[in-house]
């Protein structure tokens, strides 16, 4: 008799492309808002603030693609090189890796005999596969992806960023830092929230820290506007 199906869902399938769109958007909205912020301090109009922030909508969000890209192609490369080793040595010592699997699941906890059996199972199944999850932590769901990581990126960096353009852009003159600082805290705690909840983690730890490195951002971006436009 089947034994009847048991779907789960599990966080860590969401990791690859939740991790890079909950920095993007974060990055987004933080980076744009102080930048409009401490334009606006400064003592700037209106057009000139919205160019300053539309170019750095523009420039992070390709950053953020780029920096993605990069750093998870990196990853895969290094994926690729322990996989092409592994498989040289599967080939050159087949009875030696067999022993060393065999060995990962004693170690895990397997009698001997059992942990032999499953090495055993494991690898006229797929000795491969069996090595890279089990001796090298690579698998399907964690593998490294960079043009999935580069796109969320700059896909959320660029929805993020586009928030405190549309207030900045709607609100009166006199309240842009006010309005853009507000709303983008909201936001941010917001997304800090459901990051966190979408992870399994809770929601008003997850609000509170993203509220207050924000925060402290767009403070220090004023104190600055104020500082150095005074002065020019």
């Amino acid at each position: 008799m089947p034994r009847p199906s048991h779907p789960e869902r599990h966080f860590t399938e969401r990791i690859g492309w939740l991790r890079a769109a909950v920095l993007g958007a974060n990055d987004g909205i933080v980076s744009t808002a102080a930048l409009v912020v401490g334009v606006a301090a400064a003592g700037t109009d209106r057009p000139a603030i919205l160019v300053a922030g539309l170019a750095g909508l523009v420039a992070g969000a390709m950053s953020m693609a780029a920096g993605e890209y990069i750093s998870v192609s990196s990853q895969a490369d290094t994926e690729r090189a322990d996989l092409a080793r592994e498989q040289s040595e599967l080939a050159s010592d087949p009875e030696g890796e067999l022993r060393e699997l065999a060995g990962i699941y004693e170690a895990r906890g397997l009698d001997p005999e059992l942990a032999q059996r499953v090495a055993e199972q494991l690898t006229a199944h797929d000795a491969l596969g069996a090595h890279a999850r089990d001796e090298l932590g690579i698998s399907e769901v964690l593998s490294a992806r960079p043009v999935q990581a580069a796109l969320a990126s700059a896909a959320t960096f660029a929805v993020g960023a586009a928030l405190p353009l549309v207030v900045a852009a709607v609100t009166p003159r006199a309240a842009i830092i006010m309005a853009v600082a507000a709303s983008s805290l909201v936001c941010l705690a917001a997304l800090g929230a459901l990051a966190a909840s979408a992870g399994g983690a809770g929601r008003m730890r997850g609000a509170a820290r993203v509220t207050f490195w924000s925060a402290l951002a767009l403070l220090m971006t004023a104190l600055v506007g104020r500082v150095f436009g005074t002065v020019v």
